[in-house]
């Protein structure tokens, strides 16, 4: 399959590092020009750099915060107007902090309903009318594998995300007649800087070594290795794609076949 986005414009949020910043690669090698979002403006000018331009995109940034989601709310408004058309937006934002949920303060529920949910609603609303027009959108929403089974240890991420995903999926059905799909990829654990958190925190919460809470890790993966960014960001360009058009309103699992349910 030969897959061409040229002509293309996606927003890839939380772009300048891990599965954010590989899907913006991807979709740059496909053809798309990318609107890069993230809080770091030096490091969205370094990300720039590492976009394909052999195709004639034309790549820009978008500077916010998702804890502010008001703030992105006015950023986006002032970039419709001169963009117009959004044909492709992940929606991707780095996951609450681990911990149990018998104990999670209330400010924890709060702060990750506003980055996640909240913001995304906000993009999905940016991007909507542009998307009808053309009568091709296409919204795809990095979640996680504890929309299906909740992980040990994530409480809140694992409250939030389960959020996330009926919202997606009730959003799928409104588009679908417009020729806009909503979907959603479930990473399993991927070699990114939230998955080394995650490590040391199990380990710290178990009084293991670093080595022995990934060896852990690993016995749980029938694939028997973490995946890369790299993985994720070749669903999300299919899903992004015309080759997708039928397929909406579901959850794509990549994670070497560790969850246990279909």
């Amino acid at each position: 399959m030969n897959i061409d986005l040229t002509g293309r414009q996606a927003i890839v949020c939380g772009s300048t590092k891990g599965i954010g910043k590989a899907i913006a690669v991807q979709l740059a090698a496909s053809g798309a020009s990318i609107t890069l979002i993230a809080r770091n403006e030096s490091v969205l000018r370094g990300t720039m750099n590492d976009l394909d331009t052999s195709k004639g995109q034309t790549h820009s940034y978008l500077v916010c915060d998702f804890s502010r989601p008001l703030q992105l709310q006015e950023v986006l408004e002032t970039y419709i107007l001169k963009q117009k058309t959004v044909h492709i937006l992940i929606n991707n934002t780095g996951g609450p902090p681990p911990g149990t949920v018998s104990v999670a303060d209330l400010d924890e529920f709060t702060d990750a309903f506003k980055a996640h949910l909240l913001c995304n609603h906000i993009l999905a609303k940016a991007v909507i009318q542009g998307m009808k027009a053309e009568h091709y959108g296409r919204i795809i929403n990095i979640i996680s594998t504890s929309v299906k089974i909740p992980l040990k240890g994530l409480g809140v991420s694992n409250t939030i995300r389960g959020a996330v995903a009926n919202w997606s999926k009730t959003l799928a059905t409104e588009l679908a007649p417009f020729g806009i799909t909503v979907n959603n990829i479930l990473p399993g654990a991927t070699k990114t800087e939230r998955l080394t958190g995650i490590i040391s925190n199990k380990a710290e919460k178990t009084n293991k070594t670093q080595a022995e809470a990934e060896a852990e890790m690993l016995q749980e993966i029938p694939a028997a290795r973490f995946g890369t960014p790299e993985e994720l960001a070749y669903a999300a360009t299919f899903l992004a794609s015309p080759l997708a058009g039928y397929i909406t309103g579901t959850n794509l699992v990549v994670d070497g076949g560790r969850t246990g349910c279909l």
